[in-house]
């Protein structure tokens, strides 16, 4: 008998071991594939991934509010380990419609969401992976739906994905809205604690990035140790350099200038808030459409802008010498403090993670904003501007 021999990776093996045929192929059913490979849509089976459910589950809630269907958003960590998020919007249809918010609650907790949730503009995503409730569903041990709606109030319940009860009309409701609660399934995710400061912190950026956005945040686990945050903040980008400043006592030199543009050259708008201290360090963060971003385009366009801004105007009044060079992007950033958040109809990211904006128009729309709203500044208050140059010139103190 004949036998045909490969050689891979320096060791010998029968074609036999090697031949790949279809019945090699596993072919997986429903939410089975979730289950099996839970990572692959929501991050991790840790910490992270239980994080990443609240987002699936509290983004629908969250698009109704900025919609202005909803007035806030809800979320409740409770004592038996479970996750509720209610908002008091006009409650997700149960009739198999497609809502002005979007599909009806039983194709919204049993499939999976198409897309990875980078719509235009006015579409928020707190997550990063954007696959929908249904795989939060899926993922956990249960999951229980009430719908508040045109005065009838729905229940229904269900087990890994899987509906467990019928939808049921359990009587008249006062308001409207939609509460999803659940529990996630301990066979995959090894421990189920939550993290109500890492939430806090994802959904605390949202609140500064969309003025409208109201969010409530409780934790119930520890009755004796009971917390609530509740996040709404209408100054937007310049309130949130206040709270990136608030850890230091480092005197400021200028005052935040925050400012709004619309810009159609990019089919977008710009937020943008920063301000100078004498401190060090650089406290920079970056969004495109709610997401946070470590690079990109607005990020670069911010600087070219500050450095372009600065430099004019310290030419402008002699406080550079003619063999000084320009000052450069990494000189502007010590002691500097800026948000800088652009909402897109179109955000087109480099990498799977989504880290990184590339589209290219926004680098010149963001800078040429920037200088303009700077160089206002400097010429306005020449006092705080030789402050402020006199800081870059120098080097922030390091006491």
């Amino acid at each position: 008998m004949e036998v045909l021999l490969n050689v891979i990776g320096g060791d010998i093996v029968s074609e036999e071991a090697t031949r790949y045929e279809a019945s090699h192929i596993q072919v997986l059913e429903g939410w089975e594939a979730v289950r099996k490979r839970p990572g692959m849509y929501v991050g991790s089976t840790g910490e992270r991934g239980l994080r990443h459910m609240v987002f699936e589950i509290a983004a629908r809630a969250v698009n109704e509010v900025l919609a202005g269907r909803a007035a806030c958003v809800d979320i409740t960590l409770t004592p038996d380990g479970g996750v509720c998020v209610a908002d008091d919007g006009p409650g997700v249809p149960v009739d198999g419609t497609e809502g002005a918010g979007g599909p009806g609650l039983e194709a919204l907790l049993t499939r999976m969401q198409a897309g990875t949730g980078t719509g235009g503009r006015h579409d928020v995503t707190p997550g990063f992976h954007g696959v929908g409730p249904g795989v939060v569903n899926a993922l956990s041990r249960r999951m229980t739906a009430e719908v508040r709606r045109e005065g009838v109030r729905w229940v229904r319940e269900y087990a890994r994905g899987v509906a467990a009860t019928p939808l049921t009309k359990v009587g008249t409701a006062t308001g409207s809205g939609t509460t999803v609660a659940f529990w996630p399934d301990a066979d995959i995710f090894g421990a189920t604690e939550f993290s109500f400061g890492e939430l806090e912190e994802r959904f605390r950026e949202l609140a500064f990035l969309n003025q409208s956005l109201e969010i409530s945040l409780t934790d119930l686990r520890r009755p004796d140790e009971s917390r609530s945050v509740r996040l709404r903040f209408p100054g937007g980008t310049r309130d949130f350099v206040d709270f990136l400043d608030s850890c230091t006592t480092a005197s400021a030199p200028m005052d935040t200038i925050a400012f709004e543009r619309e810009d159609p050259r990019m089919r977008g708008v710009m937020e943008v808030a920063f301000r100078w201290c004498g401190c060090p360090e650089e406290r920079m963060r970056s969004f495109a459409n709610s997401r946070p971003t470590y690079d990109g385009t607005h990020a670069v366009g911010f600087r070219d802008g500050m450095a372009a801004a600065v430099t004019a105007y310290a030419r402008e009044q002699g406080l550079l010498r003619p063999t000084d060079p320009d000052f450069g992007t990494d000189r502007i950033g010590a002691g500097l403090t800026a948000v800088v958040s652009v909402k897109l109809d179109r955000p087109e990211f480099e990498g799977s993670t989504r880290g990184v904006l590339g589209n290219s128009e926004v680098r010149e729309c963001v800078g040429q904003a920037v200088q303009d709203h700077l160089g206002r500044w400097l010429k306005e208050d020449p006092e705080r501007a030789a402050a402020v140059i006199d800081q870059l010139v120098q080097g922030p103190r390091r006491d």
